[in-house]
C-alpha cells in the first residue's frame, strides 16, 4: 500500500494523519508496515483524504486518479 509514501509526500507525521482521520497512530503504523490490512471503509477514507483512487493506494495502478 502507498500510504506511507502519500503521507510523507504531504509532510505529515503518523500522529497528524491519525488525528486528521480520527484514528490512532498505532493503526497507521501497522497499515504502513503491512502488519494490518485496511478494511473497505478505511481504504476509502485514505483514498478520499489523499485524493487518489483506491487502486492507486493499493498499487494496482500508477495513475493516482480514477479514470472517468
Amino acid at each position: 500500500m502507498r500510504l506511507k509514501e502519500l503521507r510523507i509526500n504531504r509532510n505529515l507525521s503518523q500522529l497528524r494523519l491519525a488525528l486528521e482521520l480520527n484514528m490512532n497512530q498505532n493503526s497507521i503504523s501497522r497499515y504502513e508496515n503491512g502488519e494490518r490490512e485496511a478494511d473497505y471503509s478505511t481504504l476509502i477514507k485514505f483514498a478520499d483524504y489523499f485524493d487518489v483512487s483506491v487502486d492507486y493506494l493499493l498499487e494496482r495502478t500508477d495513475n493516482p486518479k480514477v479514470n472517468r
